[in-house]
C-alpha cells in the first residue's frame, strides 16, 4: 500500500480543522452559510499556509447537498467527489501549465454552461501568478460580468505579479504565517493522533524550522519520523534537520563572553563538520541574541514574553549578565545584517566563522561605549568589518 504523507493524511476537510487563518475562515464560512458568494476570490500568502486547502473546503461548502451552511458535511456524494477531485463542476487548474491566452479562452467557453451536478461551478486556479498577461486580459470581462453560479478562486504566492485590474475585481485575503506556538500545537496534535511518544524538545525545533508553513512543518515531521524508533527525540530532530543543540549554543556564548577565539573557531569547525544547516543556525543565533539582550535589559520580567522552558530560562538568565547590553545589541544587529550574505556566500562555513569571531571580538573591534545615541554612528557591521580589516575607525 502506498504510504500517505502526514500532510496528505491530515489535510483539513472543514474550516474548523484548518490551523490559523481565523479571519479568512470566518468570512468564507459566513459567505457559504448565507449564500452570499462573490464572483472571484484572491488568496495570497507564502507556501503551505492553507490557500488551496481552504479553496477546496469552500467549494465543498458551496456545493454540499446540505448547503447553504457554514461547513461541508463531507459525507454526501457532492462533498466526496470534490475531496476525490472528480466533481464535474469543480475544476482545479494549474496556472503554471495552463497559462496561455488560449487556455483562458477555453475556460471562458466552459463558464457559460450552468452547473451540472452542484449548486456552483468553482474554478480553483493554483499558482495563478504564472498566467500570462494576455491570459489575465482574456479573463477580465468574465470577472467583470460573471455568469450566475460561477466562482473563481485564485491562489498565489506572488500577488505582486497580479495585474491591478484583476485584484480590483476580487475579494482579496492575505494568509498569514503561523506562529511557532500554533505550529507546535498542531504538530503535537498530529503526534497524539498517531499515538507516538515525543519529547517537547524535539517538536519545538521542527515548528521553528518550518518558518510559519504548516505543510513544511508536516513534511519535516514526516522526515524525522522516518528514522523510526518508539519515541521522537530531540537528537533525532537535530540529526535529520541539521540543527545545533542547546549545549552548542551555550558553549558558543561562553566563548563569546570570554572572547575565546580558540573555542569559537573550534565550534565553527564542528558546525561545518556535523552538516548543521548554516542558514537556520544563523537564524537561531539571532533569536538567542535577542533573548539575551531582552533579559539583560528587563531581567526576569521579560520571561513570560519569550516562550522559554524552565531549563532554557535558567540557562539564558545565567548567561545574560556576562555581556554588556551594548555588546548584545551590536552582536544582534550584526547577525541580522549578515544572515543573507552568509547563506549566499560561496564559502558559507568561512563566512560564519568570520561572523562568530567578530562577535567575540566586538568589544575590541569598535568603541561600544560610543555606539548608541547618534544618527551619524556607523552600523555595527560596517565598523566591525573595517576594524577587522585594519582600517581606522569611522567618525
Amino acid at each position: 500500500m502506498k504510504h500517505l504523507s502526514l500532510a496528505a493524511r491530515y489535510r483539513p476537510q472543514t474550516f474548523a480543522e484548518v490551523a490559523g487563518q481565523d479571519t479568512v475562515k470566518a468570512v468564507l464560512s459566513r459567505a457559504a452559510a448565507e449564500d452570499k458568494v462573490a464572483a472571484a476570490y484572491l488568496l495570497s500568502g507564502t507556501r503551505g499556509v492553507g490557500k488551496t486547502t481552504i479553496a477546496r473546503i469552500f467549494a465543498k461548502a458551496l456545493n454540499c447537498e446540505h448547503a447553504p451552511g457554514p461547513e461541508p458535511c463531507n459525507q454526501c456524494p457532492q462533498c466526496r467527489k470534490i475531496t476525490q477531485g472528480s466533481h464535474v463542476d469543480v475544476a482545479e487548474i494549474d496556472g503554471a501549465s495552463n497559462n496561455s491566452v488560449d487556455d483562458a479562452r477555453a475556460l471562458r467557453e466552459t463558464i457559460g454552461y450552468a452547473p451540472m451536478e452542484g449548486r456552483y461551478k468553482v474554478f480553483i486556479i493554483d499558482e495563478a501568478h504564472m498566467l500570462s498577461r494576455n491570459a489575465f486580459n482574456a479573463l477580465l470581462k468574465t470577472l467583470e460580468e460573471p455568469p450566475s453560479r460561477v466562482v473563481f478562486i485564485f491562489a498565489t504566492t506572488e500577488v505582486h505579479k497580479f495585474p491591478i485590474t484583476i485584484v480590483s475585481r476580487c475579494q482579496h485575503f492575505v494568509f498569514r504565517h503561523l506562529s511557532e506556538d500554533a505550529l507546535h500545537a498542531h504538530l503535537c496534535a498530529v503526534l497524539d493522533k498517531e499515538g507516538l511518544a515525543y519529547e517537547e524538545a524535539a517538536v519545538r525545533p521542527i515548528a521553528r524550522r518550518a518558518a510559519g508553513s504548516v505543510r513544511d512543518s508536516m513534511s519535516l515531521l514526516d522526515q524525522t519520523l522516518a528514522l523510526g524508533g518508539d519515541k521522537l527525540t530531540a537528537d533525532m530532530a537535530r540529526d535529520v534537520l541539521g540543527l545545533a543543540g542547546q549545549e552548542l549554543f551555550v558553549r558558543l556564548f561562553e566563548g563569546l563572553a570570554g572572547r575565546d577565539c580558540v573555542t569559537v573557531a573550534e565550534l565553527s569547525r564542528r558546525i561545518a563538520a556535523q552538516g548543521v544547516d548554516i542558514g537556520f543556525f544563523v537564524r537561531e543565533l539571532s533569536g538567542h541574541l535577542r533573548t539575551l539582550f531582552l533579559l539583560r535589559q528587563a531581567g526576569a520580567a521579560m520571561l513570560p514574553h519569550l516562550g522559554l522552558s524552565r531549563d532554557e530560562a535558567a540557562c539564558w538568565q545565567a548567561l545574560a549578565p556576562r555581556f554588556t547590553p551594548t555588546h548584545l545589541h551590536a552582536a544582534w544587529q550584526m547577525t541580522l545584517d549578515a544572515q543573507r550574505g552568509i547563506v549566499q556566500n560561496p564559502e558559507p562555513a568561512a563566512a560564519l566563522e568570520l561572523l562568530l569571531l567578530n562577535l567575540a571580538l566586538l568589544p575590541q573591534l569598535l568603541p561600544l561605549d560610543h555606539l548608541p545615541g547618534t544618527s551619524a554612528a556607523p552600523s555595527a557591521t560596517d565598523a566591525a568589518m573595517n576594524a577587522a580589516a585594519g582600517m581606522p575607525p569611522l567618525p
